[in-house]
């Protein structure tokens, strides 16, 4: 999977929209204000749930009160040209499979990898995180919808699984638990994974990859034991690619 430049590449990940006890989006407020500094038009990216028209009037309420413009995706007659227009892509949860869809069905992947790669701010929340990956392969959604490939934009060089959680020692549930499913991944791929706690995030500026929010993390790579991080770790020697296990 072809990676964007990294010299130029700014890019802010949260785990999710929303944290227990608060709104949409108020855990991420001061991370993203400090983020995108002087931007003032953000283009929303809605194809992750069913009802893009609620979508965007929730996004754009909540980016207006932090003083910048929001146009939504859907309802701008040329996408790509919007892309190339816009200060910053912010890019919503909701099911992973159906954004990757839509990012295939309207050809966006390349006019966002490119002004990624130019330096445009790209903001992704769940399933937004997780098509900033190589792939989707991390995803704990349902595959609702069929996507021409699991190939993401690949902003990134490793996999996110947002929503992590630790298992419960204490629990009857005989399912496998998500640790479990990404230990599955790594027998198959060396990629390494970054399973972020609700309230994490990962922001990237150039070859800098650090740990925000309110979480920690665990880093999970391929013949290694996983590693527990917290807000502020530098993670670029974690998240590079075991080229030992190749």
């Amino acid at each position: 999977m072809q990676q964007t430049g990294s010299q130029n590449k700014r890019i802010l990940l949260i785990s999710s929209s929303t944290l227990y006890g608060s709104g949409y989006l108020d855990h991420a407020e001061q991370e993203i204000r400090d983020f995108l500094g002087k931007v003032e038009y953000v283009l929303f990216v809605p194809f992750a749930l069913y009802d893009r028209d609620a979508y965007a009037t929730l996004a754009r309420e909540r980016f207006n009160r932090m003083g910048y413009e929001l146009e939504s995706a859907h309802q701008v007659q040329d996408i790509a040209h919007s892309i190339e227009q816009a200060g910053a892509v912010f890019i919503g949860g909701g099911n992973t499979f159906r954004l990757l869809k839509a990012l295939y069905d309207f050809d966006l992947l390349s006019p966002i990898r490119r002004r990624v790669a130019a330096g445009m701010p790209y903001i992704g929340s769940s399933a937004g995180s997780n098509v900033s990956c190589p792939t989707i392969r991390t995803t704990k959604d349902m595959p609702i919808i069929e996507p021409p490939s699991f190939n993401a934009l690949g902003l990134v060089s490793f996999q996110i699984s947002p929503h992590y959680q630790d298992p419960d020692p204490n629990s009857t549930h005989m399912g496998e638990t998500q640790e479990e499913r990404i230990i599955q991944f790594l027998e198959e791929n060396d990629t390494p994974v970054a399973g972020l706690r609700e309230g994490a995030m990962l922001r990237v500026n150039g070859s800098s990859i650090v740990l925000k929010g309110v979480k920690g993390a665990r880093i999970f790579r391929r013949k290694h034991e996983p590693v527990e991080v917290q807000p502020g770790a530098e993670l670029n020697q974690l998240l590079a690619r075991n080229t030992e296990s190749q």
